[in-house]
């Protein structure tokens, strides 16, 4: 099936359709594929956090997920 075909084969099933919920899911998928397409262009600022950031990593500086979690439950039960 070419592309055309299936783009026609979609509008139709979308026209044929009531249903929001499916309505507002094709429409998110949908956004999600435009936005993807699009560059995005890091502010000098958000370059340099990245960078600080890896440094962090390199130098040990970070807590694993597990760590989080931990930390998360220890101050959820004070």
């Amino acid at each position: 099936m070419s592309t055309t075909e299936l783009r026609e084969k979609l509008i139709e099933k979308i026209q044929l359709t009531n249903d929001e919920s499916i309505l507002t899911e094709i429409n998110r998928v949908l956004d999600l594929e435009t936005s993807l397409s699009e560059i995005y262009i890091l502010s000098s600022f958000e370059k340099n956090e990245i960078e600080l950031s890896r440094k962090e990593i390199q130098e040990g500086f970070f807590l694993t997920n597990d760590e989080v979690n931990k930390e998360i439950d220890e101050w959820l039960n004070k």
